[in-house]
């Protein structure tokens, strides 16, 4: 089978002398919200040696973490999931000779941080509907989301709810509002696992 773009890309990292840490996210707008929020930080990643590689998806993480762990690259790992594909990377960590039965804080402890329920509802619960709805209408959406919100399927969901369907609801919505998300952020209430990835490296 070929090997997807994503492990191809992380097969040449592998071999970069540069590289000396990855962070590895299931998809590309997790990609976005940790570049945005190192820039505003003040890092450079690509100066630091850090590269963020998206997976395609957490049942991959097995096979990046074979790649750039410790039985592969060697390199210093750090990665960012959903709670609800927690089982994924946890399975992946334990196979990598990172631990057993590994909790939530023991993968922190190793740079592996959970979003509940994803990175979306962490920024939307870290910035608050006014300060979001204030987004979609900079970015000239506001339309857009009113008619969303008018569909019988968005009857009874709260704004919250709404907001969270809305950005996903568009291909390369969400890689868009990741970043303009993390641009808004007060950096003194930044998600703490999206925060932790950063800090760990």
């Amino acid at each position: 089978m070929a090997a997807s773009p994503e492990l191809r890309a992380a097969e040449a990292l592998a071999a970069s002398r540069h590289t000396h840490s990855v962070v590895l996210v299931e998809g590309p707008s997790d990609q976005a919200a940790v570049a945005t929020l190192a820039v505003r930080r003040g890092r450079d990643l690509e100066a630091e040696g850090i590269a963020i590689v998206p997976i395609g998806g957490a049942t991959s993480i097995g096979r990046f973490l074979e790649l750039l762990g410790p039985s592969g690259a060697g390199l210093r790992l750090a990665g960012l999931c959903d709670v609800a594909e927690a089982r994924h990377f946890r399975r992946g960590l334990e196979r990598a000779g990172l631990g057993q039965h590994l909790t939530r804080e023991q993968m922190e402890r190793h740079g592996f941080h959970l979003c509940v329920a994803d990175l979306e509802d962490e920024l939307i619960r870290a910035l608050g509907v006014a300060a979001v709805e204030e987004v979609v209408w900079d970015a000239g959406e506001s339309p857009a989301l009113r008619t969303f919100r008018q569909q019988p399927a968005q009857q009874g969901r709260s704004p919250e709810q709404q907001l969270h369907r809305f950005i996903g609801t568009r291909s390369g919505r969400k890689v868009e509002y990741a970043r303009l998300l993390v641009e808004r952020l007060d950096l003194a209430r930044v998600p703490a696992p999206l925060d932790g990835v950063l800090s760990y490296l």
